[in-house]
């Protein structure tokens, strides 16, 4: 048997806990008769598992009658390769013709006779949509890990437009906390500061633990080690299983426990943790990095170490919070939220 964890960000594995709650949350809204909300931010640490909820999402729709799934990158013209993916849709494309909706000023499709090319992305999509919305279709847009490019805001402007024409389109985007303030914070994108926001939270360790005892025949005991090493951390999940099974489970070698922490590090370091460290704000790492030397501290000691004012403090522990970095669940203290990035992070301060 292969092994059923993964290392590979975005792919789902044969061993995958589903955010169950969160996902009927979607598809009840999106499912609904008359739709209050039309789309959803996920928003979560790099390795919460972002992309793979999305993905399942996805699917759960493409598998819906009278749904369109359009899955589109950040990084290229959005607005041209919707309509593009839609006008040359199998199913769709004679009912665009029918209806003498030409696109051939967009260089989409063919010129069409007796009908006046359309030139205008905002006016296509418009009548793209219109048509669908006869037929009782409903169109969702899926953008994995949004950034503030020229793209994503061309589109975030026209979406706008879209809705308040009542038009059918659903949209679904991951992104990193700073990445979506980032973008909320342009001028005439303050409609995304509305829409509902899904952080995703840790997994809950009792299924962790399940899941484990279930896969490598653990007892109880076993099970909660091994699950509470992940700290719920959905990558820590997959990195923990997949080593495991790697070195341990189907292995003739004799890696022990310890040497399984330490394979364990590195590919947390090597796969997320450097890549959020080296990122932080200067501000943000000095935070973490009293975490990091300290473990669990008072606020008010973090305040005194870097003479700052609660107050300002409060505004990086709710970005710290929102990034996923740090726990505070515990009133008046702070300490780290990722599994062992206390014990990594201490060779980078």
């Amino acid at each position: 048997m292969n092994n059923p964890y993964t290392l590979s960000f975005g792919i789902e594995p044969n061993e995958y806990i589903s955010r169950t709650v969160q996902m009927n949350q979607i598809t009840d809204m999106f499912t609904s008769d008359v739709p209050s909300n039309y789309l959803y931010l996920l928003s979560g640490v790099r390795g919460a598992g972002k992309t793979v909820m999305l993905s399942n999402l996805s699917d759960t729709f493409v598998n819906m009658k009278n749904w369109v799934v359009i899955n589109v990158s950040p990084d290229v013209d959005i607005l041209n390769s919707i309509a593009a993916n839609l006008y040359s849709r199998r199913g769709l494309q004679n009912l665009f013709i029918d209806a003498k909706i030409d696109l051939s000023g967009l260089g989409i499709g063919v010129s069409l006779t007796n009908s006046t090319p359309i030139f205008d992305i905002t006016v296509a999509l418009e009548s793209l949509l219109k048509e669908l919305k006869k037929k009782k279709y409903r169109v969702l847009i899926v953008i994995d890990e949004i950034i503030n490019n020229k793209y994503v805001r061309a589109f975030a402007s026209v979406y706008q437009i879209l809705l308040r024409s009542k038009l059918p389109v659903f949209l679904l985007m991951t992104g990193l906390y700073e990445n979506i303030n980032n973008l909320q914070n342009e001028k005439s994108l303050t409609f995304l500061y509305r829409a509902p926001k899904i952080y995703l939270e840790p997994l809950s360790i009792a299924s962790i633990a399940i899941r484990y005892k279930a896969v490598f025949k653990l007892n109880d005991e076993e099970a909660k080690k091994l699950a509470h090493l992940t700290n719920g951390y959905a990558f820590a999940y997959q990195a923990l299983g997949y080593l495991y099974w790697d070195k341990i489970f189907e292995s003739n070698d004799k890696c022990d426990f310890d040497e399984l922490i330490s394979y364990y590090d590195s590919t947390l370091s090597e796969y997320v943790y450097e890549k959020i460290w080296f990122e932080l704000p200067e501000t943000e790492k000095s935070i973490i990095t009293l975490l990091v030397l300290n473990g669990r501290m008072k606020v008010k000691d973090i305040c005194n170490s870097l003479d700052m004012p609660n107050n300002k403090l409060s505004v990086y522990r709710d970005r710290l919070k929102r990034k996923g970095l740090i726990d505070t669940s515990e009133y008046g203290y702070l300490s780290l939220n990722l599994p062992r990035f206390g014990e990594i992070a201490k060779f980078w301060v």
